[in-house]
């Protein structure tokens, strides 16, 4: 083979090579948010692992190609993990899930792996243990933060630390990444210690704003509204030369109403001291409504009883946020070879 011979196929196979999808596995899979906004991100799931079986049947029924394993993962982290998924360790590019908080053991005040043994947690860091994936996110919720006086959150910083990775974290709002929500999560995210100079990831920037000042004023407005429904002193302090302009001017402070994000949605349709009532109807939202408000996609098929869909919808990471941030991720692991 000669010289030019030789560089097309080094070529041709490092563009081969260039265009394999990053793969993923995740734990505590539930309805297939996360999932979803990491596939949509551009990975290849290699396998999720979900121990309710409505959850898993709906991750099966929308996604019949991925490798759902529905098992508690505690039967599954004790096993060799390179040979169950058919991967080398420290070749996986993600690991994700959320794993439900628990308090840990402090005896000792140790702080490592065995301080969160018989936690949903300890399983999430024995196969980061195994694996050595390049990069691992671990979403929660915000009072995670607090669990436990703070102790529970820094035993897994810790944890992670030990496990040979660089943190970073930050609490998300979905509704700075176009969800129809007020909903918190707690992101966490880790690169692997001998890679750090070669990936940077960074938080997903949220949408534009109003500034303080025009918060204020538009709080003023009645849905439906505009300028005219508000002090004319504060109308015409904000309009200032568009205040003597012609025409009706219905475009300035108009406030369109059912365009405020939702709360954060639940886990049962109607809850004596939380409930999410329609903005037009008497009535809870439905599992459709709830699901578009999660932005999950309206051919997304959720399994099991009327009780067994609410909840996987309310449990779920945001099909958006989900996305923005392993988006993130994707670009940052653009810096390594796929599986190098």
């Amino acid at each position: 083979m000669n010289n030019q011979a030789a560089v097309q196929l080094n070529t041709i196979t490092s563009l081969q090579k260039a265009q394999q999808p990053f793969t993923c596995i995740e734990l505590f899979a539930g309805a297939g948010g996360l999932a979803l906004g990491i596939e949509k991100a551009g990975f290849n799931t290699l396998a999720l692992i979900e121990y309710n079986k409505d959850a898993a049947q709906t991750l099966k029924t929308n996604r019949p190609e991925w490798n759902v394993i529905c098992d508690d993962i505690a039967n599954i982290s004790p096993q060799n993990l390179e040979f169950l998924f058919n991967i080398e360790v420290g070749q996986l590019d993600l690991l994700s899930g959320g794993a439900p908080c628990q308090s840990f053991s402090y005896a000792g005040k140790r702080l490592g792996l065995e301080d969160a043994r018989g936690t949903l947690f300890y399983h999430f860091a024995v196969f980061l243990k195994k694996l050595r994936p390049k990069t691992f996110l671990f979403e929660n919720v915000r009072g995670l933060l607090s669990h436990n006086r703070g102790r529970t959150y820094d035993t897994i910083l810790n944890i992670f630390a030990q496990a040979g990775y660089t943190i970073q974290k930050q609490i998300l709002n979905a509704w700075d990444y176009g969800v129809a929500q007020k909903r918190e999560r707690l992101i966490t995210i880790g690169i692997r210690n001998d890679l750090t100079e070669k990936i940077e990831i960074k938080f997903p920037t949220p949408g534009a704003q109003y500034s303080e000042y025009k918060r204020k004023i538009f709080e003023l407005v009645p849905p439906g509204g505009y300028w005219r429904d508000i002090p004319e002193d504060i109308a015409k302090e904000y309009m200032k030369s568009c205040w003597n302009m012609g025409g009706g001017r219905t475009g300035i402070l108009r406030r369109l109403s059912l365009d405020e994000p939702s709360l954060a949605v639940l886990t049962s349709p109607s809850q004596k001291q939380t409930d999410r009532c329609h903005p037009l109807d008497a009535r809870p939202f439905n599992i459709r409504e709830n699901a578009r408000i999660q932005s999950f996609p309206d051919d997304w098929e959720f399994c099991g009883s009327v009780g067994s869909r609410y909840k996987q919808v309310g449990n779920a990471v945001p099909v958006q946020l989900a996305y923005e941030i392993a988006n993130q991720i994707y670009k940052g692991l653009g810096g390594l070879p796929c599986g190098g």
